[in-house]
């Protein structure tokens, strides 16, 4: 009987995520105030009033995200929840593990914020505007999506980006690769094959130099072992060891996010409660299509704060 955090990835912010908490909890409204002093800029001021086009940025998106899930745990602790021994394990989908990783105290709310901004610059910058591309597969064996990622590749780059669960699956790389993938996928028996709306390929080989970035940084700040395992995108495994943590992020920049294995490592690990910690639901719905025995709850705002402290107690 174990309970584990979850924490989200881009695609979950919107616009006036998390000010409810921040009106409600000193505690929250500062961790805004320390991300933004960390960024020198009201990121706060995008967060709650927009727009949402640059909200939605990389750059912005990612500590932002960060910012909300760190709120909303110190709301949690707020009302006298310990992180340390209420939770198991802590993982978090791309950009949520800086978050997960934050919240058990590998690096400092400010450090995560500078990290995710220097990530998020790297990421859009690594691969020039409109020579990369993802697209979503929905409804075809993982097999026959790397398949047709060899087939489309050619000497380029193709590769599956995420394995979300509930038959989803991300493919990233060069545009032409990525389109015609997407075509074989569609022919192999893809319900659907959609090209996704992102400005990078993110989780790509396409990502190295993003990837250099992130080994630079990360090498430059205080890390400390966590105060809770985390489970690794890349591993699928958990540690405590800060340089080990440190090596798994550089290799998850290019690396595949393995969601539905972690949800289904923490079934196998005796988690029985996940929760998703910050803005959206989008964990929420992948881990009940992946595993319908674990009990699934969303924590981003202060009746649900309300809720989680009083089944967590």
């Amino acid at each position: 009987m174990a309970v584990a955090f979850t924490f989200p990835g881009q695609g979950s912010q919107s616009v006036g995520m998390g000010k409810d908490l921040a009106d409600a909890f000193p505690e929250a409204r500062r961790i805004f105030d320390e991300v933004d002093e960390a960024l020198g800029e009201k990121l706060s001021t995008l967060i709650w009033e927009g727009p949402e086009e640059t909200l939605t940025l990389t750059a912005n998106a990612q500590p932002a995200l960060m910012a909300v899930s760190l709120a909303t745990i110190r709301a949690l602790e707020a009302r006298g929840f310990s992180l340390k021994d209420r939770v198991a394990y802590v993982a978090g989908h791309s950009l949520g593990e800086y978050s997960a990783l934050a919240a058990a105290g590998f690096v400092s709310v400010a450090d995560a914020a500078r990290l995710l901004r220097i990530r998020g610059n790297a990421m859009q910058s690594a691969v020039p505007v409109g020579e990369g591309a993802m697209a979503a597969i929905i409804g075809l064996d993982q097999a026959d999506v790397e398949i047709a990622c060899a087939e489309a590749a050619k000497g380029s780059v193709c590769q599956i980006a995420n394995d979300n669960g509930g038959g989803q699956l991300v493919i990233s790389g060069a545009k032409a690769a990525v389109e015609l993938a997407a075509k074989l996928c569609t022919e192999k028996g893809a319900k659907r094959a959609l090209m996704l709306q992102v400005s990078a390929p993110f989780h790509s080989a396409l990502m190295a130099p993003a990837a250099e970035a992130m080994r630079e940084a990360l090498a430059g700040v205080a890390k400390n072992a966590p105060s809770v395992p985390v489970v690794s995108n890349v591993s699928v495994s958990p540690t405590t060891d800060p340089e080990i943590i440190a090596a798994r992020l550089v290799e998850q920049v290019t690396g595949r996010v393995r969601w539905r294995e972690t949800v289904e490592w923490f079934g196998a690990n005796s988690v029985t409660t996940l929760y998703e910690i910050g803005a959206g639901k989008v964990l929420s719905g992948l881990a009940r299509r992946i595993n319908r025995d674990i009990a699934i709850a969303s924590v981003g705002n202060p009746a649900e704060i309300d809720a989680a402290t009083v089944a967590l107690a």
